[in-house]
């Protein structure tokens, strides 16, 4: 099933690794997406919602037949359908400081944070450094048109994102020297009392993880 994937890469280098995606919703179900169909066959994946009608013009896991179904369920079954070897923990919780020690307690060689609460993303980055774990955290997405402008940069390099200015001044007030890779969009968002979104920038946020992910593994095995 991967004839086309081995012509670029030596799909044993990734057979042991498992990646971690916290949050399934527009940028999240696209990064585990692709990840399965990167060949990533041991994933766990971390989300309490359940589908809704709203998702569907944009989340990969949402359609009429699975509205009111829970996300990790659906991921899983999609999962399985593509590729039967994979191996998937579901979590179905809100991550927060009372169950991210067990959460984390398994093997991970990589995170891909993409949930949008505030609290639970300093907790996933902090946790990341303290354990030495390779991250990548994506940043805000809603009320954006143009994917072209979305790269992969330190927390502190950003810039138009009410996400990151957060994440910038925790870095700041507990002196966190470490990197903390981002992805995030150069785009002024755009103004309305609401928070759109589309089918493009989340999705392309969620490819640009797993790209990140897959490439920082295969660096490993050059080195």
């Amino acid at each position: 099933m991967f004839d086309r994937l081995k012509i670029l890469i030596d799909m044993d280098k990734l057979k042991n690794k498992t990646v971690m995606v916290i949050g399934l919703g527009g940028v999240g179900g696209h990064a585990f997406e692709s990840l399965v169909r990167s060949g990533i066959e041991n994933i766990a994946i971390i989300d309490n919602d359940i589908i809704e009608i709203t998702n569907l013009n944009r989340q990969v896991l949402a359609y009429q037949n699975t509205v009111g179904k829970y996300k990790v369920d659906v991921a899983k079954a999609l999962a399985l359908n593509i590729n039967p070897n994979i191996n998937i923990k579901t979590y179905k919780l809100f991550l927060d400081e009372s169950n991210i020690d067990e959460v984390f307690s398994n093997k991970i060689d990589f995170v891909i944070d993409a949930v949008d609460t505030i609290n639970a993303k300093k907790s996933i980055i902090k946790k990341c450094l303290k354990e030495n774990i390779p991250l990548i955290s994506i940043m805000g997405t809603g009320n954006k048109m143009h994917p072209e402008q979305l790269e992969i940069t330190d927390i502190r390099n950003t810039s138009y994102d009410p996400i990151a200015k957060i994440l910038r001044k925790m870095v700041k007030e507990e002196k966190i020297v470490q990197k903390i890779p981002v992805i995030f969009s150069k785009e002024k968002p755009l103004i309305n009392k609401k928070v759109g979104s589309n089918a493009f920038v989340p999705a392309t946020a969620g490819l640009i993880a797993t790209s990140y992910v897959i490439n920082k593994f295969l660096e490993e095995e050059h080195e």
